[in-house]
């Protein structure tokens, strides 16, 4: 398990994010994690991930930071895109967004067994709404 770089595992994650191509968790994940405190299954994991797109289709993660401590890794991303459905409680209107997220991973094993995470939903409704 040395030889396990979490930077690139962290890299190839975000590749397959801005592809979308959520059917490849299983490269990322187990059968479950703990996501948010709650025990969650690769396929909710997956259908979360698709509603995300699905809400913003062109959406992008950017990565801006990333803080690694042994397994945990932190991250600090912008999502870009265009909403065409509401999407974290906000209706869309035809313009872009651009908002933070800041994320929490524990890795082990070459996979995430924790996953969370927070968007500043209060600047994208600032950005739908202005």
């Amino acid at each position: 398990m040395s030889d396990f770089d979490i930077r690139e595992f962290y890299d190839r994650y975000c590749d397959m994010l801005n592809a979308h191509e959520f059917d490849r968790m299983d490269e990322f994940m187990g059968d479950t994690i703990i996501s948010h405190g709650q025990t969650a299954d690769r396929a909710t994991v997956i259908a979360h991930l698709k509603g995300i797109t699905e809400a913003v289709p062109d959406m992008r993660w950017e990565i801006r930071e990333v803080a690694i401590n042994g397994g945990v890794l932190a991250c600090h991303s912008i999502n870009h895109g265009t909403p065409v459905k509401e999407w974290l409680g906000v209706a869309p209107n035809g313009k872009k967004i651009e908002i933070d997220e800041f994320a929490l991973y524990v890795i082990s094993d070459g996979k995430f067994q924790q996953m969370s995470n927070v968007h500043d939903a209060v600047a994208l409704k600032k950005q739908l709404e202005g």
